[in-house]
């Protein structure tokens, strides 16, 4: 691990202040990531500013919708009631992230931010044009069983690893946010870049910018999150997916699909988004929309099972969202405390 310097900041302006004119400089809260990265020298940040006490650590009420301090820990928001009722997506997400441990550390800003876990791109031995822009990718030729079925480049075909990024998706969350030009809104699917010829860029942060929030809209409707992984528990996908459905009566009045594991950034499914709205939930639609979402899917030399894999996953994700099937697994607590419907006060702040 390189020497750097240490800095705890008191406020956000403190914050940004310290990070942005240096180029070297970088924010922390939980660090279960970022320590991970230094200890294996993929990171070598010049200087970390400690954000961890910063009044971030609120959910509050939002026009409808809730506000997330970018400092709350996943472990609260896992558990927090009125995300379990309305947005199970959410806390299903995050149950499926990581251990009790690393969920009590890890941050709802800093979750979406985590880098890749491709195997190269943390071996500091072999090429990577993420890590060290130039050096090529090993992953192309090399064992790419995880990598990327969209939105790759010849430059990198990582995947981005957040759970929690792939529901925000599919809810159309907006990131807030203060830097050094002061606040922005950054609509979610705007948060995360596609490799291109700059894969070491991963989001649309500018230096210095912090995540003070996360905002999830007013929604009225049924959300899921289901995850295929090599092991029961604590296992980043192979393939996950995220589904937001909002219902007239018996047919869909809007969906939002996304899926991880599969790009670069959570991977939104506009054109099996449009065959569902309108229609009667049935196995047969969600098999056609199952297809129509991996129709554009470039599969390498170790990956092409993702795409059946994909596939089926999304059926299921539909038919235990649209209630055509029983929910399948643990994490269905939060969503079942959705079903029951959305009466009630709901009281702010929390």
């Amino acid at each position: 691990m390189h020497p750097f310097q240490y800095q705890r900041a008191t406020s956000t302006a403190q914050a940004v202040a310290a990070v942005a004119p240096e180029p070297g400089a970088t924010f922390i809260a939980g660090g279960t990531s970022h320590l991970d990265l230094m200890k294996e020298d993929v990171h070598r940040p010049s200087r970390l500013v400690d954000i961890s006490l910063l009044p971030l650590k609120q959910i509050t009420a939002l026009a409808g919708g809730l506000r997330l301090g970018a400092g709350v820990s996943n472990t609260a928001a896992a558990a927090h009631p009125e995300i379990q009722r309305r947005y199970p997506v959410v806390s299903e997400a995050l149950l499926t992230g990581a251990s009790t441990q690393i969920r009590n550390a890890a941050t709802l800003g800093g979750n979406p931010l985590q880098r890749t876990r491709c195997p190269y791109f943390r071996d500091p031995a072999q090429p990577c044009n993420k890590r060290a822009p130039g050096s090529g990718c090993a992953a192309l030729g090399g064992i790419n069983r995880g990598h990327a079925l969209f939105g790759a480049s010849d430059a990198c075909v990582a995947i981005h690893p957040s759970d929690l990024a792939v529901a925000l998706a599919a809810l159309d969350a907006v990131v807030q946010t203060t830097g050094p030009r002061g606040p922005r809104a950054i609509p979610f699917p705007e948060l995360h870049r596609l490799p291109g010829a700059t894969p070491q860029v991963d989001t649309t942060l500018a230096h210095g910018e912090l995540i003070t929030a996360i905002d999830l809209p007013a929604f009225a409707g049924r959300s899921h999150y289901l995850k295929v992984r090599d092991r029961a528990s604590y296992a980043f996908a192979l393939v996950s997916c995220a589904v937001a459905l909002e219902m007239d009566g018996e047919h869909v009045r809007r969906a939002r699909l996304a899926l991880g594991g599969v790009a670069h950034k959570p991977w939104r499914l506009p054109a099996a988004e449009a065959l569902l709205v309108g229609e009667k939930p049935s196995e047969k639609l969600f098999r056609a929309a199952a297809d129509a979402a991996f129709a554009d899917a470039r599969p390498l030399e170790h990956n092409a099972y993702k795409i059946p894999l994909g596939r089926n996953l999304l059926v299921q994700a539909l038919l235990e969202t649209s209630g055509l099937q029983a929910l399948a697994g643990p994490a269905g607590t939060a969503f079942a405390a959705s079903v029951g419907g959305l009466a009630g006060t709901f009281p702010a702040p929390y």
